[in-house]
């Protein structure tokens, strides 16, 4: 038994950086609530899930989506923060007003401070994902609460009204999605042309820092998305400030794709390779 404080009360205990992921099932593996877990453990965080939809998918796409009711996604977020607590959120898909809401509900509730929103809207294909009224109300009510949010130049250009073309709009695309409440906003740039690539990392106090890499020659870029959002709420959790977090997130998920790259995992777009380096469990013991 632990010694007792001055004061009477009992000393922390050690536990482990808690993380939790509230997105899709992808039962391919690759994407969804499956990379984020892969990368919370890889990060030597320990991951928890409140699942969104589940999905009957593979490397050569959806299948089918079959959305979980808003009472249930409650339940699951209510029973993971209230036994075992969280450090920090990453937030994926979210397929309906109502979803969005119970989310947002749960942050206020629960005073969670370190959030990651990856507003997955467009599929690869082009195609939305989400109506424009769910889209409405994600941007009213989760953008104020999150840390940061991710969207890829798609999901930017359809919530800005316009399409993206070079670095230059990617700027523009920041500023407008800053003044639509955003904090932070980590405008990634992969689906430029070219063999340099930049993502954009822009704050309402004045950031604004491009973070650029050789592009990796891969056909195995299923996941992306997810498994970076998801990098970022790890190292938030593990106490890394958002800017620190964004850069040790990017390293991680370069070297993901560069241990994947060769590999062959189905017939499509293949993942990453989530364990190509992975660190021990942390334990905080303070």
């Amino acid at each position: 038994m632990q010694p007792l404080l001055q004061d009477g009360a009992m000393p922390p205990l050690p536990r482990y950086a808690r993380v939790l992921s509230i997105a899709g099932s992808d039962s391919g593996g690759g994407a969804g609530i499956q990379a984020d877990l892969k990368t919370f453990s890889a990060l030597g965080c320990f991951g928890m899930t409140a699942i969104t939809a589940i999905t009957a998918q593979n490397t050569l796409g959806v299948k089918g989506i079959h959305g979980v009711p808003a009472e249930m996604l409650q339940a699951q977020i209510d029973a993971v923060v209230q036994d075992i607590g969280v450090d920090a959120i990453k937030i994926g898909m979210l397929h309906a007003p109502e979803i969005v809401r119970v989310v947002a509900d749960a942050i206020r509730r629960y005073d969670i401070r370190k959030v990651v929103l990856d507003p997955v809207m467009v599929a690869t294909s082009g195609d939305k994902l989400i109506h424009d009224e769910t889209a409405e109300v994600l941007v009213r009510e989760l953008f104020p609460l999150a840390s940061v949010i991710t969207p890829n130049l798609d999901e930017a250009g359809w919530l800005i009204g316009r399409k993206l073309h070079d670095v230059a709009d990617m700027e523009t695309a920041a500023q407008r999605l800053l003044e639509m409440g955003a904090k932070h906003v980590l405008l990634k740039g992969g689906h430029l042309p070219g063999d340099w690539v930049v993502d954009l990392l822009a704050g309402q106090g004045g950031l604004r820092k491009e973070l650029g890499s050789q592009r990796i020659q891969t056909h195995n870029g299923h996941g992306t998305g997810c498994t970076l959002s998801s990098a970022i709420a790890a190292h938030m959790a593990l106490g890394f400030e958002l800017e620190q977090a964004v850069e040790s997130a990017r390293t991680y998920i370069l070297g993901a794709i560069a241990a994947g790259a060769q590999v062959h995992t189905g017939k499509g777009h293949g993942p990453l390779n989530h364990g190509f380096a992975p660190l021990p469990q942390v334990v905080f013991r303070h």
